[in-house]
């Protein structure tokens, strides 16, 4: 009894000197709502991209405007369940994506959910899908070649492994299929092979199946990761989507390994942000763009880098023109970002010339720098000889009669631009590559008619394959034109062509 006692006035004591403690949450409160954008009160502290979360309804917001006393925010899911009135917290959370190894393989979206029906995805780690882009002081000059099995680009327009190149032109002209050729090369590429992120923004469901179906086949899907978005996404995921990528290639990198991000289109994610920015009241600019449409591309792109004593971040945007206008308003600007542009144009498609390059209106400012030893020995007469063609073609429409010099140079600018056609998924190796573009530039196949160039170039490269796996090998581990490699070179070329 006396031990019950003792009990209660020690609570009795204990009570007395705890003092109540009154905790202050921010709560807020849906003003108003219509068209995927919520406008809210009430919640002072909130910050740009953090996520928000609308009590009881498990629907997530992602906050855009920061006006006094009241916050723009974009719904992430089910925007429709939302009503005036509803309640809203914070989370303190800025927005991210899961990142690893893990998603290799994979089809999600830019909030890191499966759309591939194969199972939830668990990573330890996370990336803020808004990151500064790498220092002057980390990066180094851009000099390990990103080879896409295109001749063409390998040989006139390299692209090296931590730069940006932009792909542009006018729709259904085979911009896709040059970054599928790309992410299909890389199985064979001599360097190591880098994770490929390709990020579809408001593309078809049926497109993305048959992108991700032809990976599937070829084997690419071990090293690729498609971010997906359809035209029937909100348009904050559209938005999102590149973000999401570019996030997603820096975990690779700052482990040290070499990844491709492909912003498939960003014509699409300016439409996006452009949709967004008017429904949040923002004053429009040119075109109806808002003004920060520069920076939206600029801070995107500027995170591809190659860090010094690490991995890369290269970084292939496309842009859809209309009618070829490649001085529009989204093109010049993602020209003015990137380190070079390949320009799809129709008129050499419609003519047959695929993949459909402009030479002249293509460029990489990176050049050289980021070619092998070999195809930048090849390719320096190449341009020379291609120089010369385009020049003597315009003239020779006009002469009557041509000395035989001249003709000779347009018979070789020919066979040289018959051999740079290439069809779809089938990317060449930089040996091959190098052994065709050594016999065109030397004469080897001046003798033969142009129509038989397709011809002759399946005999190379299928005698290559099958006998000549030594001289592959060769220019694999040398990768430069050595006097052993170019005597075996010529005997391969003068055995196959008698």
């Amino acid at each position: 009894m006396e031990d019950l006692k003792f009990l209660i006035e020690k609570l009795e004591r204990e009570l007395e000197k705890y003092e109540p403690k009154g905790e202050l949450e921010e709560i807020g409160r849906v003003l108003k709502v219509g068209d995927g954008i919520v406008w809210i009160d009430g919640l002072y502290k909130a910050m740009v991209s953090e996520i928000l979360l609308v009590e009881g309804k498990n629907i997530l917001l992602m906050v855009l405007n920061l006006e006094e006393g009241v916050i723009g925010a974009a719904a992430l899911n089910d925007f429709e369940k939302i009503k005036e009135g509803d309640i809203v917290k914070r989370t303190g959370q800025i927005i991210q994506i899961p990142v690893g190894y893990n998603l290799v393989g994979r089809v999600i979206d830019p909030l890191g959910r499966p759309l591939d029906g194969l199972g939830e995805i668990v990573s330890d780690e996370f990336y803020p899908l808004e990151r500064p882009a790498p220092s002057v002081i980390d990066r180094e000059p851009v000099n390990t070649p990103l080879h896409t099995g295109i001749k063409i680009i390998d040989a006139l327009i390299p692209i090296g492994r931590g730069q940006r190149e932009l792909i542009l032109g006018d729709r259904k002209i085979g911009k896709t299929a040059i970054v599928l050729d790309l992410i299909l090369n890389q199985k064979q590429d001599v360097f190591d092979t880098p994770i490929c992120i390709y990020v579809a923004i408001g593309q078809k469901l049926s497109k993305i199946r048959r992108i991700y179906e032809t990976l599937k086949e070829r084997g690419a899907l071990d090293y690729t990761i498609i971010v997906a978005t359809s035209p029937s996404d909100l348009p904050i995921l559209l938005y999102l989507a590149p973000y999401a990528g570019c996030s997603i290639g820096e975990y690779f990198r700052d482990k040290g390994k070499d990844a491709v991000v492909i912003y498939d289109d960003l014509t699409k994610h300016a439409w996006a942000w452009r949709e967004i920015s008017l429904l949040l009241k923002r004053p429009a600019g040119r075109e109806a763009y808002p003004g920060d449409i520069f920076y939206t591309h600029s801070r995107l792109l500027e995170r591809s880098a190659k860090l010094k004593n690490g991995g890369s971040l290269t970084a292939i945007p496309i842009c859809e023109t209309q009618l070829g206008d490649i001085s529009a308003y989204i093109p010049t600007n993602l020209i003015s970002i990137t380190d070079g542009q390949i320009y799809l144009e129709t008129e050499l498609f419609n003519a047959g010339f695929r993949p459909a390059i402009n030479i002249g209106l293509s460029v990489s400012r990176v050049g050289s720098k980021a070619q092998t030893k070999i195809i930048k020995k090849i390719a320096g007469k190449l341009k020379l000889d291609l120089a010369q063609y385009r020049e003597l073609e315009a003239f020779a429409q006009v002469a009557a009669e041509l000395a035989e010099e001249t003709k000779q140079k347009l018979i070789r600018g020919r066979i040289i631009m018959e051999l740079l056609k290439q069809p779809d998924l089938k990317p060449f190796s930089f040996e091959e590559t190098a052994v065709l573009l050594y016999a065109a530039v030397n004469g080897y196949l001046d003798n033969i008619p142009v129509f038989k160039i397709k011809e002759v170039e399946e005999r190379i490269i299928k005698k290559l394959k099958l006998e000549k796996q030594e001289l592959l090998e060769k220019i694999r581990e040398v990768k430069d034109l050595s006097e052993e490699i170019e005597k075996m070179i010529k005997e391969f070329l003068i055995q196959v062509l008698q």
